[in-house]
Formats: C-alpha cells, sequence, structure tokens
C-alpha cells in the first residue's frame, strides 16, 4: 500500500511544479524594455530630481510593471511610463503616446477653480486677459497680437493702472503670452530657469522679443512702467504662473486673488523613436531676483470673495 501512496505524492509535486511554470510571469518583451530604458535613461539625465532619485531602484520597479508586456503599444507599457513619472515626484511631467494618448499624475494638486468674475469697465483702469495657448508658430503670433491689440485698445492717457487677468490660464506655449503682455510688463529680463546643477537661464521681453518668440509691429503703452494689479487663482498653472512670476518683484506691482496650481517649473520635450513625446520637468522658475518657485505663487492680498479682491484691485490702482 506504501508505493501507491508514494506514487500519488510524486504526481501531486510533479504537478504543482507544472502549475507554477505555466503560472510564472511573462518575461518582458526586448522592444519594451528598450523604449523603457530609453525613457528612463532621459529621465536619469535630465530630470529636475535627479540627483535624489535612487535610479537603480526606480528602474527595477518600472521594468517589473511592464512584465508581460507584449509591445510599445500595450497597456502595460503605457502603466509603466506612468509608474515612472509617479516616481519623478514633480507633478508636472507628462507623455503623450504616438497614438496622442496623455500619460500624466497631478500629484493631488488642484488646479481647477469657480469661473473668473470680470472686473468692470473702469476708464482709469486698463484690462487684459490672458489665457492658455497652445498652436503653430502662425497661431502663436496671432495669439500675442490679439493681446497688444487689446492693450493698444484699452490704452489711454487717463489710466491710472492696469489689470493682468490670469485666471484660469492652465498653461501651454509660455512666449506668445509673455509677448503679448510684454507692453505692460515691461523691457528686460523677467525670470529664470534654474536647474538642479545651479544653472540658470534668463527670460524677458525686449520690444516684441522674447526668448522664443517675436513680435514684429509691437505696441509700446502712452504712460509706460505702469501700476499693476495681476489677477492669480488656483487654476492658474504651468506657463500661466511663468508669467505671474513674470511680474514678481517688478515695481508698483501687486498680487490679488489665490495662490496659484503649484507646477511652476518647466518641462522640455524630448521625441521617441515611435513618435512619443516625453514633457519632461527639467527646472524651477525662479523670478528677476533669481528666487526659485516650484510651487504655488502666492497672492499679496489672498480671498476667496472674487467680488471682494476686484472692489481692493480698484482701490489699490486708484491709489
Amino acid at each position: 500500500m506504501k508505493k501507491p501512496l508514494l506514487l500519488i505524492l510524486i504526481s501531486v509535486i510533479l504537478f504543482t511544479s507544472a502549475c507554477q511554470k505555466e503560472e510564472a510571469p511573462a518575461k518582458l518583451n526586448p522592444a519594451v524594455e528598450d523604449y523603457l530604458s530609453s525613457i528612463m535613461t532621459i529621465m536619469e539625465t535630465h530630470s529636475i530630481n535627479r540627483k535624489t532619485i535612487d535610479w537603480t531602484a526606480f528602474k527595477k520597479s518600472v521594468l517589473a510593471s511592464a512584465e508581460g508586456a507584449q509591445d510599445v503599444a500595450d497597456t502595460k507599457t503605457s502603466i509603466a511610463i506612468q509608474m515612472a513619472l509617479i516616481q519623478l515626484q514633480d507633478t508636472h511631467s507628462v507623455f503623450i503616446t504616438a497614438k496622442g494618448t496623455y500619460i500624466g499624475t497631478s500629484g493631488g494638486l488642484n488646479c481647477n477653480n469657480a469661473v473668473p468674475i470680470i472686473p468692470a469697465s473702469d476708464k482709469e483702469i486698463g484690462y487684459v486677459k490672458v489665457g492658455t495657448f497652445s498652436g503653430t508658430a502662425a497661431e502663436a503670433v496671432n495669439f500675442a497680437q490679439a493681446i497688444q491689440d487689446a492693450i493698444k485698445a484699452a490704452d489711454s492717457e487717463l489710466l491710472k493702472g492696469w489689470i493682468v487677468d490670469l485666471r484660469g490660464n492652465k498653461g501651454g506655449n509660455m512666449w506668445p503670452m509673455l509677448g503679448g503682455v510684454g507692453p505692460i510688463l515691461g523691457n528686460g529680463v523677467a525670470g529664470y530657469f534654474i536647474n538642479p546643477d545651479n544653472v540658470s537661464q534668463e527670460w524677458g521681453y525686449n520690444n516684441g522679443v522674447t526668448a522664443g518668440f517675436q513680435q514684429s509691429n509691437p505696441y509700446s503703452l502712452k504712460k509706460p512702467n505702469p501700476r499693476v494689479a495681476v489677477l492669480i487663482d488656483e487654476a492658474t498653472a504651468s506657463s500661466g504662473e511663468a508669467i505671474a512670476i513674470a511680474f514678481k518683484t517688478r515695481a508698483d506691482t501687486k498680487f490679488f486673488g489665490m495662490a496659484t496650481c503649484g507646477l511652476s517649473t518647466a518641462n522640455q520635450s524630448f521625441n521617441m523613436a515611435d513618435g512619443g513625446v516625453l514633457y519632461l520637468t527639467v527646472s524651477t522658475m525662479a523670478d528677476r531676483t533669481k528666487k526659485m518657485y516650484g510651487k504655488r505663487v502666492e497672492p499679496d492680498v489672498a480671498n476667496v470673495d472674487q467680488q471682494r479682491y476686484l472692489n481692493d484691485v480698484m482701490a489699490w490702482l486708484k491709489q
């Protein structure tokens, strides 16, 4: 009776071993591994947090999360890319796949707010809205021109000051925004991008020219260097925050509203072989004094009640 029992035990062991082999996770496709490795190499070389990340553990976890992926377009590959973005901990980097799918992480940031109340028209106060922009080079020129046209239409010798409204500006291409609002901002260095090696890149406005944009026929205010009230809220993000920072420490300038979203860092694009694009956070925004931000931009006068802070804006501009 012992032999049959022994045979049964051996059969159970062999069956269990076979099941374990069948359930073993599929190996990572070499093409997927190469693709993810190329993305992570870019991150390790350029990320704003590259000096604080354990890259060995980082790469191991990302590749492990992609096990079973059959190709670059596999859902598991996207999951692995998202894990990499999360582990960067910059809350700003994003990846756009070759099919146009957005992969990112907000890091819990709230970048939404109530619909802005437009200030009442006043012959002594100029008003200009600077909104989000993404588009072609030709569209960028038109966008900046539209802002300068609005400034020109509102300009007058009677003005005591200007309102620059950045509420709801969630970002995009900052250069036409900067070029458009330049006549009010004024000429000169308005800010910097500073990387982890403390290398800084200055940016600003000079008679229609910015680092990434040029206006052919820029407008000049009737009364240069005006008093300016800048309106911000939680929906002011990324490039919108860059324009806000451009006005920080500017003479005769005051901020009203609510703290911004908290994406005051700069992204650089890296193109992948398959058509995907990594928009990687590589530096921190700083104002003209080189004070670095990276988080929320705070107002001087904070209030969730829009009408109240708009009343404060009018009173301050007319002082």
